[in-house]
C-alpha cells in the first residue's frame, strides 16, 4: 500500500527543516568561534585585565539572557556576537597568564583536545541511533553539583576541588554537545541561535577546563 502523499511531504519538509537548522547552527558557530578568537587575540595583544568575578557573571548571564530573549529576531544575532565577543575578551588574560608562565604548549594541547572532543561527540551524535535524551537529567544534576562546587570554592579556594570541578565540566560540556546535536538532528531543537549558544558555551567550558587540568598537571 502506497504511503499517503501528504505524509511523504511532511517527512520531507521535516528533514529539510532539520538540515537547515543544522547547517545554520554550524555556520553561525564557526563565525562566532572565529570572532571570539579575534577578540581574544586583541585582548592578549593589548594585555587587557581580567574582568573580575562580578563583571564576568553579569556579562555572561546578562548577555546570555538577552540572546535567548531575542533568539527569534535579528537582534538575537547581534547579542550572539556580543556574548561570544565578551567571552573571547575573557580568554585574553587567561591565555596571557599561561603563556607568560611558559605553558604555551598547554594552550595548544587544550585547544587540540577541545577540537577533537567536539568533533568526536558531534560525529557520534549525528550517526548514532541511540536515544541520548537520558543525558538531560544527568546534565541537570551535573549543573546543580557544579553550581554548589563553584560557590563552595569561592570561599574554600581548594586546588583539589577546582581540579575536580574542571573534570566534571569536561564531562558536562561533552554531554551538552552530544544532547544538543542529537536534538537538532531529531527536530527537538529548531532554533539555530539557541543551538549555537549551547554549543559555543560547551566548547568554551571544555577548553577552559582542559586548560586547568593540563596546567595543574604541568605545575612544578
Amino acid at each position: 500500500m502506497n504511503r499517503p502523499m501528504y505524509s511523504r511531504t511532511s517527512t520531507l519538509d521535516s528533514a529539510l527543516q532539520t538540515n537547515k537548522v543544522l547547517r545554520n547552527t554550524y555556520a553561525l558557530l564557526g563565525m562566532t568561534l572565529l570572532w571570539s578568537a579575534v577578540v581574544a587575540g586583541v585582548s592578549m595583544a593589548m594585555n587587557l585585565p581580567s574582568p573580575g568575578l562580578i563583571i564576568m557573571l553579569v556579562g555572561f548571564y546578562g548577555l546570555l539572557f538577552l540572546t535567548e530573549k531575542n533568539r527569534d529576531n535579528s537582534m538575537g544575532l547581534v547579542f550572539t556576537f556580543l556574548f561570544t565577543g565578551f567571552l573571547g575578551y575573557t580568554l585574553g588574560p587567561i591565555l596571557n597568564a599561561y603563556i607568560s608562565a611558559g605553558l604555551g604548549d598547554v594552550v595548544l594541547t587544550a585547544l587540540g583536545g577541545t577540537a577533537l572532543t567536539f568533533m568526536a561527540a558531534s560525529a557520534y551524535a549525528l550517526t548514532t541511533k541511540r536515544d541520548l535524551s537520558f543525558l538531560s537529567g544527568m546534565l541537570l544534576a551535573g549543573f546543580a553539583v557544579l553550581l554548589v562546587g563553584f560557590i563552595a570554592n569561592i570561599f574554600l579556594q581548594l586546588p583539589a576541588l577546582y581540579l575536580a570541578m574542571s573534570g566534571l565540566f569536561v564531562l558536562f560540556s561533552t554531554g551538552a554537545i552530544l544532547l544538543t546535536t542529537q536534538q537538532i538532528v531529531r527536530g527537538g531543537e529548531t532554533n539555530y541561535i539557541s543551538a549555537t549558544i549551547t554549543l559555543y558555551v560547551s566548547i568554551y567550558n571544555l577548553f577552559i577546563s582542559l586548560l586547568s587540568i593540563l596546567g595543574f598537571m604541568n605545575d612544578d
